[in-house]
């Protein structure tokens, strides 16, 4: 097993643990690393996408199992979010790496700015909002297509615009996590049938037995950690990754 393979195990394992503890950013996370490796976008977001696929489904039947999933706004996420993250697929495969390269490292680096501002703002409302119309499947249908293009951002899009809306902060993680699955998939399927993945088999394999390995301990975290301090720390590490991967691309 060689220095590389265990890098990708890291990365995995950290992703999970931002994720576990947040309940969002896995995606975000484990981009912004594999970006700042070198890994082209396209491949970075696939085997993202491919090792979620995964995770979102263990945690979208597990929220399911729990009586989480408000069935009203899964209707109004599930098939946008699909919709969105296939065009962002379609598009990231379709532009050569080193020009979007760029442009998705500033995506993570303001991703990274948002976290840290939701840290900051979310309040659950003391009344929760029933709000169920075409404005939840706008935002869908954006979150989908960031998710895709920016190899993460399904979470924070969606599930921060939710609760900060006022949404019920439980009933809301479970519907965008078992919509997620949905989306994940799709894209998954896209990237399979555009993408010669060759090498970066490597890179799923290891982002899987990273998440694996921190899934546990991270659940265990998750009821301990400061949350808000956390959401500041992730943000800052993301914009720093994102900032290192910008140079890169552009010097």
């Amino acid at each position: 097993m060689d220095l590389t393979f265990l890098l990708y195990v890291l990365v995995g394992f950290l992703a999970q643990m931002i994720d576990g503890a947040l309940g969002m950013a896995y995606g975000v996370s484990s981009n912004s690393f594999l970006l700042s490796l070198g890994i082209p976008p396209a491949a970075a977001s696939a085997s993202v996408h491919m090792a979620e696929v995964v995770t979102t489904g263990i945690s979208g039947y597990s929220h399911w199992k729990l009586g989480n999933v408000d069935w009203k706004l899964v209707r109004r996420l599930l098939v946008p979010g699909v919709i969105g993250g296939v065009l962002g697929a379609y598009i990231l495969t379709s532009i050569d790496g080193n020009i979007i390269k760029p442009y998705i490292a500033i995506y993570l680096l303001i991703m990274g700015g948002v976290i840290i501002y939701k840290a900051f703002t979310i309040k659950p409302r003391k009344k929760p909002d029933e709000y169920h119309g075409p404005r939840i499947s706008l935002l869908g249908l954006f979150g989908g297509f960031c998710d895709a293009i920016g190899g993460g951002g399904w979470g924070p899009v969606v599930t921060s615009t939710l609760v900060a809306r006022g949404k019920n902060p439980r009933m809301t993680i479970g519907s965008v996590n078992f919509s997620e699955f949905f989306v994940t998939l799709g894209q998954s399927i896209l990237f399979v049938l555009t993408l010669s993945f060759g090498e970066y088999w490597r890179v799923i394999l290891g982002l899987l037995i990273g998440g694996a390995i921190a899934a546990p301990i991270a659940a265990k975290l998750a009821q301990k950690l400061p949350l808000k301090a956390l959401m500041i720390f992730v943000g800052i590490l993301i914009i720093a990754l994102s900032i290192r991967t910008l140079y890169l691309a552009i010097k």
